[in-house]
């Protein structure tokens, strides 16, 4: 009664399926390949018998050997899975070279036992010996014709005819035959589950990977609208202290619709050329209002660039710079330019430049001054091109000859095509 208690409360177990599953996760894979190995098998048998007088006798003794054989693989893939089902490949290998000799070995007795209750096949071989003498051989029945005598029958004796020694050896010869065929299965078998692994441990590096550049690039677009309001709610103080409140209110329409546009954006998602432009068309006429005599925009995209894809608010740091270091550190008109050109076949530049209008230098920049504040820059932009495109992208800044500031991205072409 206990015991029967004790099997119940095992059989009972949630979690006993579970590890079950675990251990056999692969079970139709080692069924197919046991199929196919042992249909492979069938396949030479029957082209074996039907090039005899008796097929059908043929076919019947060979499906005990078919039979036997897919018992004793499936066996031996049910003994790897509940002695190293969570091991690795060499204690898998290890298991399956223990199951592999027994397997041989009971697929041997099997045969030697069953050879005695096996119907004889009925064909008949004909070949004349050396000796000038004809044999005949029909099952187990040998008949040697001579001329002018009688002809010798001779009769074969079964297996469990022969002493236990005879047996043995022919029991073992037949051993080494079922073992490298077991063998030749477990090889390809345990072959397909390294590479399962192999290709599971790269897809979760690869999907770990993925996740940190996604946290990655998510991080750092967190980082621009906060900066990105921070300056904005300065200029709207700047308005409301100076006695302009209808600017002001402009401003803060505008700003409400770049933060209804920007914020509904996937923060890990890339969004296309002309949208990109199309958010910062949005805040430059903020700016506008700030600087409507100072700040000049000038954008220049090809039609056949505007579906490239890039990562959402990638210019609007640059932009912000070129605001805060070039427009409004200068008294005289600034032209701000947002231009896209085809490099090849599989790049495009992305510039933006900003110079005074008329010859007149704005304010002289560095890279010390851009990277000033919040640290939110070209350095965010720089870090956001490694994050999505890696070593396909490249970003270069610097002042130019007139006393105006250029920022180039040269990145991959990428449309969602």
């Amino acid at each position: 009664e206990v015991r029967a208690r004790l099997l119940w409360s095992v059989a009972m177990n949630p979690l006993l399926p579970v590890a079950l599953n675990r251990r056999y996760a692969d079970w139709r894979l080692a069924m197919k390949s046991i199929i196919a190995f042992w249909l492979v098998y069938a396949v030479t048998v029957v082209a074996r018998a039907l090039l005899g007088g008796d097929p059908w006798t043929v076919l019947q003794n060979k499906a005990v050997t078919v039979g036997a054989g897919i018992c004793l693989t499936i066996a031996i893939y049910l003994m790897i899975g509940a002695v190293a089902g969570h091991k690795g490949i060499g204690r898998k290998a290890v298991v399956a070279g223990i199951a592999i000799i027994f397997a041989a070995i009971a697929q041997a007795a099997l045969l030697v036992a069953a050879d005695s209750r096996m119907p004889e096949p009925q064909e008949e071989f004909r070949f004349q010996a050396r000796e000038g003498f004809v044999v005949i051989q029909n099952g187990s029945e040998i008949r040697i014709e001579r001329t002018a005598t009688e002809p010798l029958v001779l009769t074969l004796p079964k297996i469990a005819e022969l002493k236990q020694r005879d047996q043995l050896r022919i029991a073992a010869d037949a051993a080494v035959i079922w073992f490298f065929f077991f063998a030749a299965w477990s090889a390809f078998y345990l072959a397909t589950v390294a590479q399962a692994q192999a290709l599971g441990a790269q897809r979760r590096v690869a999907e770990a990977e993925a996740a940190a550049q996604a946290a990655q690039v998510r991080a750092l677009r967190y980082q621009v609208n906060p900066h990105f309001l921070f300056n904005t709610l300065n200029s709207l103080s700047s308005l409301i202290m100076t006695g302009r409140p209808e600017k002001a209110e402009k401003m803060l329409l505008a700003l409400s619709t770049f933060f209804r546009t920007s914020l509904s954006l996937d923060p890990t998602a890339n969004v296309t050329l002309a949208e990109e432009i199309g958010l910062q068309r949005l805040y430059l006429d903020i700016e506008k209002v700030r600087f409507p005599k100072r700040l000049k925009v000038e954008i220049d995209v090809p039609v056949e660039l505007e579906q490239v894809r890039l990562p959402a608010l990638l210019l609007q740091p640059i932009v912000e710079n070129a605001i805060k270091y070039g427009v409004s550190a200068s008294r005289d008109t600034v032209a701000l330019r947002i231009t896209a050109r085809r490099l090849d076949h599989q790049r495009m530049l992305l510039e933006v430049i900003n110079q005074a209008v008329a010859g007149a230098h704005p304010a002289p920049q560095s890279t010390g001054e851009i990277h000033q504040g919040t640290g939110v820059g070209l350095a965010n932009v720089c870090q956001r091109l490694r994050a999505s495109f890696g070593d396909r992208a490249r970003c270069d800044f610097g002042p130019t000859d007139d006393g105006g500031f250029r920022v180039a991205i040269i990145m991959p072409v990428v449309r969602d095509d």
